[in-house]
């Protein structure tokens, strides 16, 4: 009978554990999701300049480079306020 309790007390202290783990990586997924939102907002705006200006040369670059940070944070920011 003792080893049953045993294995039910190191059950509940796995879980335990694994949801703590659980709510460290929401703690630090929230401000991720946020940044990420409002980047994925704010980021467009800077596409304006660019296309005003015209894209060639070094510029093209910095279109690009702009174009795959906005759709790494439309991915971080997905989830925003969903939880």
């Amino acid at each position: 009978m003792s080893g049953a309790s045993t294995t039910a007390n190191d059950h509940s202290s796995l879980d335990s554990e694994s949801s703590s783990g659980t709510n460290a990586l929401q703690m630090v997924m929230a401000p991720v999701r946020f940044l990420g939102f409002w980047a994925a907002i704010a980021l467009p705006f800077l596409y304006v300049p660019l296309l005003f200006d015209g894209i060639g040369g070094s510029r093209a670059i910095v279109f690009v480079v702009l174009i795959a940070l906005n759709a790494v944070a439309l991915v971080a920011g997905h989830d925003h306020r969903r939880a």
